[in-house]
This record gives C-alpha cells, structure tokens and sequence, in this order.
C-alpha cells in the first residue's frame, strides 16, 4: 500500500512519532500527508506535556492565551514568542526543531553577589532585553553569579547546555585575556558539577598565543569564548549535562573570585538553558 493512500488517522500517528522539523519537510511529500501534518492530534504530541500550566503561569496570562486557530500554530507561536512566567523570574519557549523546552532565567532571579548594593551593581531597563531589568556592574573585584532552575521543568533524556548572556560596556575593565578567565560550571545536586574557563570579553577570541597568559592550572581545561547572538547580546557556554528525569535542580556558577582584579562594564540579561545542538 502506498503511503498517501493510507488513512489520514494513520498518517498522523506515524508523525506524530517524528520530529516537528520531519513533520514539516514529509508534509511536502503529497497532499495527504499535508493535511495530516497540520492536524491537532500530531502537534498535541509535539508540544510538552505541561504546556497548558506553564502558559497559564505567564505574567499576562488570560483565558485567551490558550485559543490558537491550531495546535500547530500554539507550537510556533511558543518557538518565536517567549513568554515571561513565575511572576517574570524565568523566560520559557521552546525549540522549534525538536519541541524541547528553553529557559533564560532573569538577572533578578540569579545569585549575584552584592547584586542588591548601589555602590556595585546597578539595575536598570533596556529595550533590547526580554526582561524588565538587566544588571549592570558597577565595580567589584569579587564576581560571583549563580543560577538554579528544577529539572522538572526541563524536557527529559536531553543534553542541555547554559549559557551566561551578556554584553560588556565600552569602559569595561577586568574580562581582557590577560587577567585570569572567569571559572564556569554546570551540574545538578545529584552529580559533580563540570567546571571550566572561559573568557567574557569578545576580544579574547581574536588574541593570539593563550597559552602564555592562561594560569598553569587551567592549560588542560576546555576553555569557552563568547559568541554574538542573533539578538545583539553575547553568550558564553558554562556546560552541558544530560537531564535523565525530574529530580534535582540543575545549577549553574560564574565566578571570578582567585586573582581579585577590578571588574567593571558587565551587563547581566540571565542564563539561558537549553538543549544542546547535536545531541
């Protein structure tokens, strides 16, 4: 039997077995499998089981929120509009080829040492943030910044990665490649955290002969750079780790705290979390 000849209900179970990313390109196939694709009961299976509660905890929630013309369209609209939950603390979306879920938790929700100190840091709004507030350092010589989210709130069997998202002001000081890089890790409170180096200021990336201005101790570690992202901001990798189930809290660390030089011009938008690509 042919494929397009099968019963639509059919056509639908065997993609709502695949990926969004596959249930798009086999719609192309033939007009049967087109309407199929586009049913409810294949992307009722593409989006997370706990989508319904996690919308309904969005700062503008409305018994609205929850009308879409589709389940398809509910599933786009969640890829390219995050929405802002937990009374604004964590961003939530999800990643339009697999349908796992993201999260950027909000500089307000992290650990930030002195973050609540005028003399240090600064808090203040920008337009190109997804947050009401970013943190801004002041001056500090002790830089610590840490983040927690639930594994429950994370998809399961995925490699996740976290990333710190920032930009650095002109006048920064204090993230160049000849003080020491700042020391990053990911784990939960059921595994030993990865830690590694990695360097905040975009610079570093194009200077040449590290391996003359990298401490000793750090020459075998995996060493991270920033990257531009679409969005204007910078992201640095701080690690990745297999999400199995639900239990635990996934935790996540900045520091800069072993040669106590001056630090200024950070700008902290949150720790972005996410699977990871390839995985």
């Amino acid at each position: 039997m042919e494929i397009p000849s099968m019963p639509k209900k059919c056509i639908s179970s065997i993609l709502s077995l695949t990926s969004p990313e596959d249930a798009i390109r086999l719609s192309l196939v033939a007009s049967d499998f087109r309407s199929a694709a586009d049913s409810d009961a294949v992307w009722e299976k593409f989006l997370p089981s706990d989508y319904k509660d996690l919308i309904s905890r969005a700062i503008d929630f409305s018994s609205s929120s929850l009308i879409f013309d589709s389940k398809k369209d509910l599933y786009h609209r969640l890829c390219d509009s995050p929405l802002l939950i937990y009374d604004g603390k964590l961003s939530f979306w999800l990643d339009k080829q697999t349908g796992k879920k993201c999260y950027m938790i909000a500089p307000r929700a992290l650990h930030i040492s002195w973050g609540d100190t005028p003399d240090y840091w600064k808090w203040i709004s920008v337009p190109e943030s997804r947050f009401p507030e970013v943190a801004v350092l002041l001056t500090v010589f002790w830089l610590e910044i840490r983040g927690r989210i639930r594994c429950s709130l994370l998809s399961p069997n995925t490699t996740y990665a976290a990333y710190l998202v920032f930009k650095l002001e002109d006048d920064h000081l204090g993230f160049t490649l000849d003080l020491e890089a700042a020391e990053v890790s990911v784990g939960t409170n059921a595994s030993t955290s990865q830690t590694h180096s990695a360097f905040l200021s975009p610079e570093t990336r194009h200077q040449q002969s590290i391996s003359a201005q990298v401490p000793i101790e750090d020459m075998n570690q995996k060493i991270e750079y920033p990257n531009k992202r679409s969005d204007g901001w910078f992201e640095v990798e701080l690690g990745e780790i297999f999400i199995k189930g639900d239990a635990g809290n996934l935790e996540m660390s900045v520091l800069e705290t072993k040669r106590l030089h001056w630090k200024k011009g950070l700008i902290v938008q949150g720790i972005e979390v996410r699977p990871k690509k390839g995985n």
